[in-house]
């Protein structure tokens, strides 16, 4: 990497704190090895060949590898000391968040969590890139290489104004939201789950006149009241004392959100799972997500099948 990077033999054994001689002498016996030459070498340049470059981006990606598997070898010390780096998305509630927090410091004193706000999307690729040690992914996604730690399902009601005529009933039907915009995140956070909801509201005869997307509270409460439009929610997400909005359960409870914990295949040591433990233990807590029950596996389409 540092002779492709600079091009030139001594500037790079000097970057290597060593002699260039013993570098050109690795490099050659590098090349015999592979049985690929990746420089050519004249007395007045030197540049990577097609197969060098090739094989650069993967000589990063195993540097990349084992200087997260020291990383790594550093923090478990046994499960018991180190840094954890875990994530959870952004709409898991702040008591979610305390209770994670509280639970893993009583289970693990001696180490140290590094807790990001990330998405699925965000998750799956920082777990890929070992950038991150565990997190709480929603479903569908691909796990492909995952360890996944129990599923949960949180039921989804709908918020909307109070005055929405479908605020008068206790519960709402999907059918009964007809003529309301729908504010939901932005596909890119979660593609499959995006696609799953709206392909249920789809096979429940709710089709929004339009899709607005919005993710932080404040501003899908602002998106809420200046339209007809609503937006699907877990019951702990609606604030206690706005009487501009109210939550109610949908009939038959057709949405749900799906989430685990979730780690690489075999990279799961004890503080991994202690943190998956206590992730599941506060969010049946502060939410009272339970076991997803086994369903029917569904074939996902995408959102434009339905939407244009």
């Amino acid at each position: 990497m540092a002779v492709a990077e600079e091009l030139h033999f001594g500037r790079a054994a000097q970057r290597l704190g060593m002699a260039q001689p013993p570098l050109s002498q690795r490099i050659q016996r590098l090349e015999r090895e592979l049985g690929v030459r990746l420089f050519e070498r004249t007395t007045r340049q030197v540049t990577i060949t097609k197969g060098g470059t090739l094989l650069l981006a993967e000589a990063r990606q195993l540097l990349a590898c084992a200087e997260a598997l020291k990383a790594t070898a550093r923090r478990v010390q046994d499960g018991h000391s180190g840094l954890l780096r875990a994530a959870l998305p952004p709409d898991v509630s702040g008591e979610t968040v305390a209770a994670v927090l509280t639970g893993f410091r009583n289970r693990h004193e001696g180490l140290e969590l590094e807790l990001h706000e990330l998405s699925t999307a965000e998750q799956l690729a920082k777990l890929a890139s070992h950038e991150l040690d565990v997190g709480l992914i929603h479903h569908p996604c691909d796990v492909s290489g995952l360890e996944l730690g129990p599923v949960l399902r949180h039921d989804l009601g709908v918020l909307l104004p109070t005055d929405s005529p479908a605020a008068r009933t206790e519960t709402v039907a999907l059918a009964a939201l007809a003529g309301h915009e729908l504010i939901l995140f932005p596909r890119a956070l979660a593609p499959a789950v995006y696609d799953d909801l709206l392909t249920t509201c789809a096979r429940h005869g709710y089709a929004p006149t339009a899709i607005r997307h919005g993710q932080g509270p404040s501003f899908t409460r602002g998106l809420l009241l200046s339209r007809p439009a609503v937006a699907f929610a877990p019951r702990d997400a609606h604030l206690a004392g706005d009487t501009a909005l109210c939550w109610r359960p949908l009939g038959g409870a057709p949405l749900a959100l799906r989430h685990s914990a979730a780690w690489l295949r075999g990279r799961g040591d004890a503080a991994v799972r202690a943190f998956a433990d206590t992730v599941t233990d506060a969010l049946g807590r502060t939410t009272g997500a339970g076991p997803d029950l086994p369903s029917r596996p569904l074939r996902l389409r995408p959102a434009a099948e339905y939407w244009l």
